[in-house]
């Protein structure tokens, strides 16, 4: 089944082109990510960690 699939997928042309996207999209979001994560205000994520735990 994966060799049927592999074999398809080399007869479209301009296919190599989607693996690298997809890279750069995954790799853009998670940077992205980690850069909300550190620059956010501390009062911020400690007021967000509280919301599950208030009634």
């Amino acid at each position: 089944m994966l060799k049927f699939v592999k074999n398809h997928l080399e007869s479209i042309t301009g296919i190599e082109i989607y693996p690298l996207i997809s890279l750069s999209i995954f790799f853009t979001f998670f940077l992205l990510l980690f850069w909300w994560v550190f620059t956010a205000k501390k009062s911020y994520i400690k007021k967000v960690s509280h919301i599950p735990l208030d009634n």
